[in-house]
């Protein structure tokens, strides 16, 4: 079995409507057009070569094991990947990109060469379906295009073009001070005119300008600005621009252990992966992602809020069904290979919780209220109050009996606080003395049925003896006081049991081999985003040394490009899991700024940001506390 690169080895480029994977040999693994969501036409992130890929990379080092480039980098705050490799013959660096605003998705490799004269190959293998079918690959006015059913994907470069065994190939020299461009486009096979020849050095100039424009929007100066930049970068990589919509990741099955079968399909917007980004977003001054998010969930809510879904595809779509692609044999033999979600039908009560949390937000950071998510906000709020004593899957999406989840009761208060605040504010119209009394209720239960007194810490549902990472949202969402000693001790007991001596958290204990509290076998990576609400908890409570230390032990599991997958494994040290995970890239800035704004000395200049004031308690004896954004 031909071995893909390590995860954190592959580079992101994007338009913001779909994304490529680019490994540090110079092959892009990775591509679905046109959609995030759209089948794959390079799929050897998932299998071999021939499911797929587009090799871009020296002569010299194709068919020798591919050596790496030598270095790899964004350039700037940009989105704009440069690879350059080091050969005998000389030097050559390769520039991958995919304009934001071209009028179809369009990947863009320009070579250019440095030093000498370095001979080079490229091979595209086009393999649409997931890299189970071959596409007729023929010239057309002096372009080759390759079709299969409704897709066509042009390829336009300046040097000649061959077909052979079904790929594209071009061997040709590149010396210093040249450059050589190829441009492959997607549009559909039944267009009647081919789309037009990009100009692949404008298109360049196009791109750089949009995200250092965006770049620039970014409000925060604090210290490990940097890295903030880049995952916010990331974030803005994985919205899909049509539509408003968050992606959770751009990849589908990349495991969560390496051989197991927790493989999933990340390629759609959960709600409550979209409005964490959403708060990272308004955190670091971005009100237009949360405009655009907030006219999405109007329409894919619809007028059926009584029905929400944990889930929806990029614009709006309900049925997500999961399916396995056996062809396939998956990342390092990690089967089966899905592709949709069936955990879209499950009841996760704890997403009424993070959606009118991102609306709350979205109104405190100056994006204006309308008449149509009043009225979307009050129908939720009543689900909430005939529904808060179910069941449900919880934010793991379990596979396994409904229960009652600790952090799906604490987010369903969240809920009922936020909108009483709403309204108190005089911005929202609801009966604010029946959420008062619902909301102290759900409180009671919690901290009667959800806490554990003879080991001082909540559990992971009533009843329970297991913790789950989830419970270190408690003083962060303001439920309880920081300094309150159930917090504290929830935050010794998820150290002390769920995390590794170097911070890694993982989200609740797994059984190996037989199904555990989520009904599926198998165990999984240490959660990057569970490590860091560690750091924000430990900050919370008063630990600010340990906070600050771990904040930087998780910066360095960042791949060289700045990249987190949705885990990470401790013992062999590599990320696992979809990649790069919307969850971990919010993790880097919403703690960055919690550090930040609690004062914790991460650097001798870091400029002092005011507090926000949120609710500590259900009486609302608020507390100066930074906003949970």
């Amino acid at each position: 079995m031909q071995t893909r690169a390590r995860i954190e080895r592959y580079g992101l480029i994007g338009d913001m409507r779909t994304s490529a994977h680019v490994a540090d040999d110079g092959a892009i693994d990775w591509l679905c057009l046109p959609r995030f969501d759209s089948d794959a036409v390079f799929a050897a992130l998932l299998g071999r070569r021939a499911h797929g890929s587009w090799l871009l990379a020296p002569a010299s080092a194709v068919g020798v094991g591919q050596p790496a480039a030598a270095v790899r980098q964004y350039r700037g705050d940009t989105l704009v990947l440069e690879s350059q490799w080091v050969t005998a013959a000389g030097t050559v660096r390769v520039v991958d990109f995919m304009p934001p605003h071209a009028p179809a998705p369009q990947v863009i490799r320009i070579v250019e060469g440095l030093v000498g004269e370095v001979p080079m190959v490229s091979t595209i293998r086009p393999r649409p379906g997931y890299g189970r079918t071959i596409p007729w690959i023929h010239g057309e006015g002096g372009r080759m295009v390759a079709e299969a059913g409704a897709d066509a994907w042009w390829l336009d470069t300046s040097v000649p073009q061959v077909e052979k065994d079904g790929a594209v190939v071009s061997s040709f020299t590149v010396a210093a001070g040249e450059s050589v461009a190829f441009v492959l486009g997607w549009s559909p096979s039944r267009a009647q005119d081919a789309p037009e020849v990009a100009d692949p050095d404008a298109a360049l100039a196009a791109t750089l300008a949009f995200w250092r424009d965006w770049a620039g929007q970014c409000t925060y100066d604090g210290p490990y600005r940097e890295a903030v930049v880049r995952s916010l970068i990331t974030l803005k990589a994985l919205t899909y621009a049509p539509s408003g919509a968050i992606v959770a990741a751009p990849t589908t099955s990349l495991p969560e252990e390496i051989g197991g079968g927790r493989n999933w399909d990340y390629r759609f917007t959960w709600l409550r992966d979209a409005t964490t980004t959403v708060s990272s977003f308004l955190g670091a001054g971005y009100r237009d992602e949360a405009q655009a998010w907030r006219r999405w969930l109007v329409r894919a809510v619809a007028g059926d809020p009584e029905n929400l879904q944990i889930m929806y595809g990029v614009t709006g779509e309900r049925e997500l069904r999961e399916r396995e692609l056996p062809w396939l044999p998956g990342y390092e033999g990690s089967a089966p290979v899905r592709v949709g979600n069936g955990a879209a039908q499950q009841l996760q009560l704890d997403v009424y919780g993070e959606v009118v949390e991102a609306l709350f937000l979205a109104h405190r950071g100056g994006v204006a209220r309308c008449a149509d998510i009043a009225v979307l906000h009050r129908r939720l709020i009543r689900q909430v109050v005939e529904r808060w004593r179910e069941p449900d899957e919880g934010i793991w999406e379990v596979r396994g009996p409904r229960r009652q989840f600790v952090h799906s009761k604490v987010m369903l208060w969240v809920a009922l606080d936020r909108t009483i605040r709403l309204a108190e504010a005089g911005v929202l119209d609801v009966d604010v003395f029946e959420l008062i009394e619902v909301r102290d209720e759900i409180h009671r239960e919690v901290c009667t049925k959800g806490f554990d007194p003879v080991r001082n810490t909540f559990t992971q549902y009533y009843g329970s003896a297991e913790l789950d990472a989830a419970l270190l949202l408690i003083p962060r969402v303001g439920f309880l006081p920081a300094d309150d000693p159930r917090v504290v001790g929830t935050v010794e007991a998820v150290q002390r049991e769920l995390a590794t001596a170097e911070g890694l958290v993982w989200r609740y204990p797994t059984s190996g081999s037989r199904p555990g509290v989520d009904g599926v076998a198998g165990d999984e990576g240490a959660f990057i985003l569970c490590s860091f609400w560690l750091v924000d908890a430990l900050a919370l409570i008063g630990r600010t040394d340990e906070a600050r230390a771990l904040f930087e032990r998780l910066l360095a599991l960042r791949s060289e490009l700045g990249l987190l997958a949705e885990q990470y494994d401790p013992a062999a040290r590599r990320q696992l899991g979809n990649f790069p995970q919307a969850f971990s890239h919010t993790g880097v800035v919403d703690s960055a700024l919690l550090l930040h704004r609690l004062g914790v000395d991460i650097s001798s200049s870091s400029p002092p940001v005011p507090t926000a004031r949120i609710p500590q308690t259900p009486g609302r004896q608020d507390a100066s506390v930074p906003s949970p954004a």
